[in-house]
């Protein structure tokens, strides 16, 4: 059930991680030196945020998966 899981979604985890690794990769190079920004002021939230941003990217490049039904054939 997992390995079919990963095989259908591996797009979108793979945008989730690289998006996760670019916020705190953000955070940590360009960042908030005032700690007054909501988003890059930790890293946690600059994290969070790339990865949602990843996963919603790539996971726009996933083809869809059509389910066949008895009234198609």
């Amino acid at each position: 059930m997992a390995k079919l899981f990963f095989k259908r979604h591996w797009l979108t985890l793979l945008g989730i991680a690289l998006g996760a690794a670019g916020g705190f990769l953000y955070w940590n190079f360009i960042g908030c030196t005032t700690g007054t920004c909501p988003i890059t002021s930790s890293p946690i939230n600059s994290s969070v945020w790339g990865a949602i941003i990843g996963g919603l990217l790539l996971s726009s490049f996933q083809k869809e998966n059509k389910i066949s039904t008895d009234k198609d054939q």
